[in-house]
This record gives structure tokens, C-alpha cells and sequence, in this order.
């Protein structure tokens, strides 16, 4: 009889932490390149390697709430934009989101093209609200 619930305690643990594990989880998305905080909720971009790269690239952007929690947000828009320099003008490289199955991430590509610092524009609506930020990151 002991051993019998010591068996269902145990269970009950281990179902627990599998229901409070449903964050999202930045170790399947790869490396952190930089998180940012927009209205109540953190976005993280990350790839495989942490870090962003010219040229054709892949990325996950995901959303989540203050407990770690993925956070649906709807529709989702990345923007590479680099400001105008001397006599060469502004860039723009805009990524290709996909949903995944697991609401509030995304996996994303797009051409960078060319090394140096960027400004990631992130825009989003849907069931989250809206909301728009942007952060710095270096393309190499």
C-alpha cells in the first residue's frame, strides 16, 4: 500500500511539472540573440548559434508573459531596417514568419544584406492586443 502511493505521488509531481512547463522553450528555438520587452510581454529572436548572419538566415521569434508562459499574439511582422549613411541609402530586409505548433512562436527567414548594426523592428496584433517594438542587433 505504500509503495502504491509513493507511486501516485510521484506521478502527480511529475504531471505537475509537465503542466507548469508549457513555457516557452528557448533551448528548441537555439541561442538567444536578444530578448526585448513590448507593453507585458518579453520577445526573444534566437537561432541556432546566437547569432545573426548576412545573408539568407533562419531565426525563432517567440512572445511570452512575465511567468515564462508563450503567449499567442496573432499576426507578427520582423523587419531588418539599417538607416541611410553617407550616399548609401536606407535598408530594409523584411522576414518571412511561419506559425509553428506552439502558439506564440515563430520560425522566420530573411536575406540580410549586409553585416553591421541593424535595428529589428517587430510588430504584431491579434488576441494579445498590439503592440510594436525594436532593439539593435549586428549582423555579421
Amino acid at each position: 500500500m505504500k509503495k502504491f502511493v509513493f507511486s501516485l505521488i510521484l506521478l502527480a509531481i511529475a504531471l505537475l511539472i509537465t503542466a507548469c512547463g508549457k513555457g516557452v522553450d528557448n533551448s528548441a528555438a537555439g541561442k538567444v540573440v536578444k530578448m526585448a520587452t513590448v507593453n507585458n510581454l518579453t520577445v526573444t529572436l534566437s537561432t541556432d548559434d546566437g547569432v545573426i548572419k548576412r545573408g539568407d538566415g533562419e531565426f525563432t521569434l517567440s512572445f511570452a508573459d512575465a511567468s515564462g508562459k508563450a503567449v499567442n499574439v496573432g499576426s507578427a511582422s520582423l523587419n531588418f531596417f539599417m538607416p541611410a549613411m553617407g550616399s548609401m541609402s536606407a535598408m530594409n530586409d523584411p522576414a518571412t514568419l511561419m506559425t509553428t505548433g506552439m502558439p506564440g512562436v515563430y520560425r522566420g527567414t530573411a536575406k540580410i544584406e549586409m553585416a553591421g548594426e541593424w535595428q529589428v523592428q517587430i510588430v504584431y496584433e491579434g488576441g494579445a492586443g498590439k503592440g510594436k517594438t525594436s532593439f539593435p542587433i549586428t549582423a555579421q
